[in-house]
């Protein structure tokens, strides 16, 4: 057996979670409480923790791990006391605390959800309190007679061959149908995703979408002969938003020719002939070479250039000469635009505040 405790303070959303219809195996145990609702229980201990208003996670989240071949000999009866004891040599005889079995997994696992204020008022220790939930479960188990976590190595429960092969070889085939088809529409657009769909449904594969309190879906289940997989069992490929990536058509223009080091030379040295400019670098432009129309463009170009020249030597005069081109070279220019920028934007700035 294996437990774990935590402080959290999201106890409505941890209600709703272990009510959850698909999860909720069987109603345990409610300590302390009279309703039976997610939304009940939450009113009750809200009623109770209200009256602290400086501890911040008022609630605790506990899960009991059952092993397999233990879950065989255990009754309801059973089950609820394992959960009574649990709850009791934690400490929460005069919390609030509600107890649910989970049947979502290959194992049976009970998860409580306590109020970590007290009916007193008392706030719950939760100093280490994850290892006290560990030791607890230990003794527990020795008391039992069931299996001790720690004698057992730790693997992750889709991975468990050996505890389930039926599900392990149903998982396999269900991965050999999704890749082969996924391969087969891959890059097709909304109709391969059709087809995608259309082939799974005849290979016997169901698709069930996942959707949140909000109606927003948030994940996919596969079904086949039987058995459930999450849509990450079965490949990072078929998640939610991934799937749906796999199938976009690939942009198919021709890329951009690539700037080669042996075309920067050349580059440079066509901007070191023509001496200072009075437009910088990223400012000037280049006029298209062999075409009819190089003419009026470059008569253009030389009309915004001396435009520039002639907002530039204004701006040098009213600055009293202090900025000498000769010495500066491009950061004659840049400087001077810097200037008439902010002229413009002190004259906006001015209007403003006439009007």
């Amino acid at each position: 057996m294996i437990g774990k405790c935590k402080a959290i303070a999201h106890g409505s959303n941890a209600l709703e979670y272990i009510f959850r219809e698909g999860k909720l195996g069987k109603a345990l145990l409610f300590h302390n409480l009279c309703g039976t609702t997610p939304k009940e229980i939450y009113e009750e201990m809200k009623m109770v923790s209200d009256y602290n208003t400086r501890c911040r996670n008022k609630f605790l989240r506990m899960e009991i791990g059952i092993a397999p071949q233990d879950e065989k000999r255990l009754s309801l009866v059973s089950v609820r006391n394992l959960a009574s004891n649990f709850a009791r040599r934690m400490g929460l005889a005069n919390h609030q605390w509600v107890a649910v079995t989970h049947r979502d997994t290959d194992n049976m696992h009970i998860h409580i959800i306590a109020n970590r204020i007290s009916l007193y008022g008392e706030v719950y220790d939760t100093t280490f309190v994850s290892n006290r939930a560990a030791r607890v479960a230990e003794e527990l188990s020795r008391k039992y007679g069931m299996t001790i976590a720690k004698e057992v190595k730790a693997e992750k429960k889709h991975k468990k061959t050996k505890s389930s092969p039926t599900r392990e070889q149903t998982k396999q085939q269900v991965q050999k149908i999704c890749y082969a088809l996924l391969e087969k529409y891959k890059g097709t657009g909304i109709t391969g995703h059709s087809m995608f769909l259309y082939d799974l449904s005849k290979s016997g594969v169901t698709i069930e979408r996942l959707k949140n309190k909000q109606g927003k879906v948030y994940g996919l289940k596969f079904s086949y002969a039987g058995q459930s997989f999450k849509a990450s069992e079965i490949g990072r490929e078929f998640g939610y938003r991934s799937l749906q990536k796999n199938f976009e058509i690939s942009n198919k223009t021709e890329p951009k020719k690539a700037t080669t080091m042996a075309d920067e030379p050349v580059k440079s040295k066509t901007q070191s002939d023509t001496g200072y400019q009075l437009v910088p670098p990223s400012r000037s432009y280049t006029s298209p070479a062999n075409t009819n129309e190089s003419s009026s463009i470059a008569q253009a170009v030389g009309n915004v250039a001396s435009t520039a020249i002639n907002a530039a030597e204004e701006i040098i005069s009213g600055a009293g000469g202090l900025i000498n081109p000769q010495t500066h070279g491009d950061d004659y220019a840049e400087t001077a635009w810097q200037h008439r920028l902010r002229n413009q934007a002190k004259k906006k700035k001015k209007r403003g505040r006439g009007l």
